[in-house]
């Protein structure tokens, strides 16, 4: 993915901002560089006050906003495993600027019809279309009438990435903080690499980041703030960390001890020199929708939304204003072929020979995310992230449902069959 180091740094700082923005102990997941081609093209399209606060917001000059935007959306759908899309519809009777018109970057432009209701399923449709079935809905408020809604600009994306190395996955019950005693989905790990794990310090105090690498070269980090944390506050330092803003220290040169949230590390004999990292976390799916004017300033909104004058000469010669402005979202986290994981492990651990002595004391560490934590996706090379979000509720664990007497009598004659 090649786009300019300056549009990287101004979708994470919308980024940053959104999160720091967040409040409460809430699920999330969000994400900036959805909005963020959005608004470019608005920001080029305006004048006056909506021009200067949509700049602020994209940290970009109004003018280059156009073709940044282009630049980003190019980028993205090159990289493997993520798919990118705009789309335009406008009503019959909007003149718009073929200037205009000609900056965006590529996608369908289709009509409006003015029924909210049949124009809301064509939305939906283009919606779930592109995110494969993961957003089913356009979130956008349409209105009728001859004031009603003249033009709906959208984006998608739609990531996914497997496992490098694929988690293992067996119930467990964390003994303290909000969701002690609960069975959860618990995904584990054990690898050499202790790098995966790290920690930072920001205003929210100490911060823990667990790397987890995709085959595509998008990676998952999970934050892990101090109890009691904000949740803004620490994703807000997490992304600071990814995108190399705020200094890492590995956990093969941190102290013994506890040196980060959720993290212990020890000294242990083993039978190899390797040192270990030992992970533990909850499989997570998180789903929010966002009302953008209700941070009308944070997204450069707030003065377009006067809708007693047009605020977008460059896009139409018709007054215009933003009436609506929404984003859906979803973040799913589970361990990739976690039954033939499962059953591996479980036939590792069997066995019935004198176990050898230990030669070594290698360095051990283990991370547990059993309370709230975030989760940040980012791209490996340019550090862009693509979303972010915070797990206030993982996924319980479901025991599989007793076999019926029926279903146990096949069973045993399909063996008996086999054997013969």
């Amino acid at each position: 993915m090649s786009m300019r180091n300056s549009t990287v740094r101004a979708v994470n700082r919308l980024t940053a901002r959104w999160a720091e923005a967040h409040g409460g102990d809430a699920g999330t997941v969000f994400t900036a560089a959805g909005v963020w081609p959005l608004l470019a093209p608005l920001a080029d399209g305006a004048a006056g006050p909506a021009r200067a606060e949509l700049a602020e917001a994209l940290g970009l000059p109004a003018e280059r906003a156009a073709g940044a935007a282009r630049e980003l959306l190019a980028a993205l759908d090159g990289v493997r495993g993520l798919r990118a899309a705009t789309g335009l519809w406008t009503r019959a009777d909007l003149p718009l600027e073929a200037a205009w018109r000609e900056r965006l970057a590529p996608g369908g432009h289709g009509a409006l019809s003015g029924d909210a209701a049949a124009d809301g399923k064509a939305l939906d449709a283009w919606a779930d279309r592109r995110t494969g079935g993961l957003v089913k809905r356009m979130p956008v408020t349409l209105t009728e009438g001859p004031d009603g809604t003249k033009l709906v600009l959208a984006s998608a994306l739609a990531l996914k990435t497997q496992w490098i190395r694929p988690f293992l996955e067996w119930p467990g019950e964390p003994a303290e903080g909000p969701w002690a005693g609960r069975p959860l989905r618990m995904l584990h790990r054990s690898t050499a690499l202790l790098e995966r794990a790290s920690v930072t310090e920001g205003p929210a105090g100490a911060v823990t980041l667990l790397e987890v690498v995709g085959d595509t070269g998008v990676d998952v980090h999970l934050v892990l703030g101090e109890p009691g944390a904000a949740p803004g506050g620490v994703l807000a330092t997490g992304i600071a960390a990814v995108t190399r803003a705020r200094p890492l220290t590995p956990a093969s040169l941190l102290p013994e001890g506890s040196p980060g949230p959720g993290l212990t590390i020890t000294r242990e004999p083993a039978l190899t020199p390797e040192p270990r990292l030992v992970v533990e976390a909850p499989a997570f799916e998180v789903r929010a929708e966002h009302d953008l004017l209700e941070r009308a300033r944070l997204f450069g909104l707030e003065a377009a939304c006067d809708d007693s004058r047009g605020h977008f000469p460059g896009v139409s010669s018709a007054p215009l204003a933003v009436g609506s402005a929404r984003q859906a979202a979803v973040a799913r986290f589970h361990a990739e072929d976690f039954e033939a994981a499962a059953v591996t492990a479980v036939g590792l651990a069997a066995g019935c020979a004198a176990p050898p002595r230990p030669r070594y004391r290698t360095r051990r560490v283990e991370v547990r995310f059993d309370r709230p934590f975030g989760f940040l996706s980012v791209h490996r090379t340019s550090r862009l992230v693509l979303a972010a979000g915070w797990v206030s509720d993982p996924l319980p664990y479901e025991a599989p449902p007793e076999k019926t007497l029926e279903e146990k009598l096949r069973e045993e004659e399909e063996a008996w069959a086999e054997e013969e």
